[in-house]
């Protein structure tokens, strides 16, 4: 294994990739430390302290801990993300969209132009937000604003937008330039960052008797076999066989081979958890618009962690975004027409649309396994870490993104390193599919 993990150094581009991107992350790191100008730092911390375990938590866990300092990138991805929904959603109702979608590389240019648009203004009206909400901040009878008024309101959200667009621009110089997806890897980092600081509080757990070495080693022993039933689903494929029609093209045939088609048990990865966190958060963002309204306030109040409102609402968000997801990048009929085109057929399934409908039953069914999967993971360790009296958050949102993040961004490592003729350093050069009888 270590042989492995040095040949990724003997790739010179590779190696370069990689560098580039550990130091755009750290980039963001140093950014998610420093304060907007006039905010009373300890009076800050005193205020977080008394909102352990409320949503604020869920937003600061997508900042990377930016909104509990109030940095320059406390609103994070956020608006990105929103700005990415919206997006999503639009595409499939308006023509204008449509018709940039099928255009190919300049038509998602363009789309990816608006969405960043539509993510200043989200980011704006975010910050604007987060800035009269900073001014209703109370520790104790201190306020957390030292000078509140129209000055700080406004060099604040520039700040906060700033910050929102250089880290749109950092995710895309890692996209292009670096290795992994952008966006994602600085969800990840900020995820990953309070990985210490929980491991340092077990351990004090432990020393003052909290909780006993059994029952902190039992902990570990579960969080290792979720994150391994996570890896395994992620990896999972149902795979459809395909033979292709021997055919002669002057003096040469083609064709004769049998093949499958590989259709991921969970399609939509981790963006399906990360946009349905997004809208999840969204009564939270206008709490912060709205601090003396009562009927936000207790919606605030059912969307907190643990309460059963908002485990229904997030596992239906959650499978209703693996969904559309997958409905707008997989489309079964294109799939079959070029098969056809091809020459291959699905053995005992006649050729065009009765393919498709095929490929449509198919999919639905393990689409419908991997949204419940993704329910069962996202839902079942927050109430596993209150039964148990975990010392420490266990997530099954952060936990799905982390493990998304890292089979995604491994996957790119290993097809650099076979693509440059070197082995790669997972199982037998890859992580292999496993294949699901469903459908």
């Amino acid at each position: 294994m270590p042989n492995k993990f040095s040949d990724i150094f003997k790739v010179s581009d590779l190696k370069k990739k990689i560098l580039f991107t550990v130091g755009i992350l750290a980039v963001y790191r140093v950014g998610a430390m420093i304060p907007v100008p006039g905010v009373d730092i300890e009076a800050l911390k005193l205020f977080f302290k008394s909102q352990a375990g409320t949503l604020l938590g869920f937003i600061d866990m997508f900042s990377g801990g930016a909104l509990k300092r109030l940095s320059v990138f406390a609103l994070g991805v956020m608006p990105f993300i929103n700005a990415s929904i919206i997006m999503s959603l639009l595409r499939t109702s308006v023509p204008y969209l449509e018709k940039l979608q099928k255009e190919g590389e300049a038509g998602r240019k363009k789309i990816n132009q608006i969405t960043r648009y539509m993510a200043v203004a989200i980011a704006a009206v975010q910050g604007f937000g987060l800035t009269l909400w900073m001014q209703s901040m109370d520790a104790g009878g201190i306020s957390v604003v030292k000078n509140p008024g129209l000055k700080f309101q406004l060099s604040t959200v520039l700040t906060l937008v700033t910050g929102t667009i250089f880290i749109m621009w950092l995710g895309e110089q890692i996209s292009e330039s670096g290795i992994g997806n952008g966006i994602s890897l600085i969800i990840f980092t900020g995820i990953v960052a309070r990985l210490p600081a929980g491991i340092n509080n077990v351990f004090k757990m432990i020393r003052i008797g909290k909780i006993s070495l059994f029952g902190a080693l039992f902990l570990a022993a579960i969080v290792i076999l979720i994150t391994a039933a996570v890896v395994f689903v992620e990896q999972g494929q149902r795979k459809i066989p395909v033979q292709y029609a021997k055919r002669v093209v002057g003096r040469k045939m083609y064709g004769g081979q049998n093949t499958v088609l590989p259709l991921k048990v969970d399609q939509s990865g981790i963006i399906a958890v990360i946009f349905s966190m997004a809208v999840l958060l969204l009564p939270m963002q206008l709490a912060q618009f709205f601090p003396d309204s009562a009927v936000i306030s207790r919606i605030s109040g059912y969307l907190t962690p643990g309460n059963p409102v908002r485990t229904v609402i997030y596992a239906s968000l959650i499978i209703f975004f693996c969904y559309f997801y997958t409905a707008i990048t997989f489309n079964p009929r294109d799939i079959a027409q070029n098969m056809k085109k091809m020459g291959g057929f699905i053995p005992g399934i006649r050729p065009g649309k009765p393919t498709a409908d095929y490929i449509d039953r198919v999919l639905t069914r393990i689409t419908l396994v991997g949204a419940l999967f993704v329910v069962v993971i996202a839902i079942m360790p927050t109430y596993f870490g209150k039964i148990f009296n975990a010392p420490f958050y266990f997530g099954g949102t952060a936990l799905l993104i982390v493990v998304g993040v890292a089979l995604d961004t491994m996957g790119q490592i290993e097809s650099q390193l076979i693509m440059r003729h070197y082995e790669g350093f997972m199982k037998k050069g890859r992580l292999k599919g496993r294949s699901f009888n469903i459908g």
